[in-house]
């Protein structure tokens, strides 16, 4: 498998284009996926409004997008590979562009469900495969500088996300959130076409099976949590899901150790700092955005917040990693990577306890600005180190590979992680009614605080990492993992 460094190979001699070109075509798609993941959060107690969602429908919502995104994010990159890299980029394109359309006209939860996997498709091509063509069309003395820009871009759709939608959906209508995609995207196929030359890698045989296995698997084990609380923990439909997606997950690790052009290279998995940072950005992912997704609808269901009220009362949290990731990368070499994640954890984990404390109507918003600013904190402490954590120890040809499944990684938990803390909410007997919400909302958000704590316990088995060898091969693995998290 080719990395981010590789040359274009394109048989066809086109002059460079322009840096500033080379970036807008890049980085314009891939701010459109990035913005749409955070983007829906805000959305969730219109669209259970006017839909009449319910609990379940709207974490699929949010799944959809995450679980098809986790399973074809490697196979984008292969294909990328064998058929061309900007074709490929385009088709993602494309694919992200329709479906946002189809989400705008959706008049049912199922017709909006089916868009959102559609999304996450199209942008399991977008998000890979933009850094893969941006660091093959600009010289290598500008790729750190083109590469730091790139993750920029993507940190502002990161924390413009919820701002961006919570002033759409109050200044227009929800499906507008969907709608702003199909210009952006239009201009992105002209851009591309016009600025990026195509590429290829190595011509590897697909891995269609492990595709199939691992999709499968992790649909059958969300699936079951989702519906464990409506049909019953010991119901034939729950435990049939359950064991079938592990069975599954079971039989896609057994044939990644025999294939031979495996999905996920198992031998990765071998070196330490790879693995724990693996795990330790798996419980990351968990327990903040399960978390996040509680948190927001709180806002909106208790406290009576409007979408771009609430999207404002959480930006102490959602802009903070723009300050603290940044620094974090520049400090990381000199005090390692394993304090910076294990410190960033513990404070996310903190801060989310102490908003279990805080989850009632009558407790005014300044309360709230404090442990949010620490929940951001923590967060911007974990992003940079973690990429460098990753990719400290690999070899350069596996870089793509292990930047490929650390994000399938946190998709997997971002995904288990909403569904988790759903069945914790409801569980508990929390309801979409102001009533009812922190009743739910207190022991979910637990859940989440304490899987961050135990992560931040698994992060103390990192190296140090507080060695020159610790930055990675020419900027270009940070920034472009920072970028990766939120997805």
């Amino acid at each position: 498998m080719s990395t981010i460094l590789d040359a274009p190979s394109s048989p066809l001699t086109r002059r460079p284009s322009p840096l500033w070109l080379v970036l807008v075509a890049t980085a314009l798609p891939m701010f459109m996926a990035t913005l749409d993941n955070l983007v829906m959060t805000n959305a969730l107690p219109v669209l259970h409004s006017e839909f009449g969602a319910s609990v379940e429908e709207l974490q699929w919502f949010m799944n959809a997008y995450t679980l098809a995104f986790a399973s074809t994010i490697l196979m984008a990159v292969a294909l990328g590979d064998r058929f061309g890299r900007r074709t490929l980029f385009l088709v993602g394109i494309v694919v992200f562009t329709l479906s946002s359309a189809l989400a705008a006209l959706a008049t049912d939860p199922g017709q909006l469900i089916a868009a959102r996997a559609a999304q996450g498709f199209g942008a399991a091509a977008i998000m890979p495969l933009s850094l893969t063509l941006l660091a093959g069309a600009v010289p290598i003395a500008r790729r750190p500088l083109a590469i730091g820009i790139w993750g920029g871009v993507a940190g502002l759709g990161v924390a413009t996300g919820p701002l961006i939608g919570g002033a759409v959906i109050e200044g227009w209508a929800w499906q507008a959130i969907f709608w702003i995609n199909v210009p952006v995207g239009v201009i992105s196929v002209a851009l591309a076409l016009l600025a990026l030359p195509n590429s290829f890698g190595a011509r590897l045989r697909a891995d269609l099976l492990g595709l199939a296995l691992s999709g499968l698997g992790l649909l059958g084990l969300v699936y079951g949590i989702v519906r464990g609380n409506d049909a019953g923990w010991d119901s034939l439909e729950v435990l049939g899901s359950l064991i079938a997606g592990g069975i599954l997950l079971l039989a896609f690790v057994l044939w990644e150790t025999r294939a031979t052009a495996p999905l996920l290279p198992l031998r990765l998995f071998r070196d330490r700092s790879f693995t724990v940072a693996n795990v330790a950005g798996f419980g990351f992912s968990f327990g903040a955005f399960g978390s996040i997704f509680i948190l927001i609808q709180f806002l909106q269901v208790v406290q009576g917040a409007t979408p771009l009220e609430a999207a404002l009362q959480t930006s102490p949290w959602t802009l903070a990693p723009m300050v603290v990731a940044p620094l974090a990368g520049v400090f990381a070499p000199r005090v390692g990577t394993r304090a910076l994640i294990v410190t960033g954890l513990l404070l996310l984990s903190g801060a989310l306890f102490w908003l279990t404390q805080l989850l009632d109507a009558g407790i005014e918003y300044s309360a709230y600005v404090a442990p949010f600013i620490v929940a951001g904190v923590g967060m911007g402490l974990v992003f940079a180190p973690s990429a460098t954590a990753v990719l400290a120890r690999m070899a350069p040809e596996d870089h793509a590979k292990a930047s490929g499944t650390n994000s399938m990684l946190r998709e997997v938990g971002v995904a288990l992680g909403i569904a988790v803390s759903t069945a914790v909410f409801t569980g508990a007997g929390g309801a979409l009614t102001p009533i009812d919400y922190a009743m739910g909302a207190q022991p979910a958000v637990a859940v989440g605080a304490a899987v961050l704590l135990a992560s931040a316990l698994v992060a103390m088995l990192l190296p140090s990492g507080r060695t020159a060898t610790t930055a990675t091969p020419t900027g270009v693995a940070a920034p472009a993992r920072a970028a990766e998290l939120v997805h």
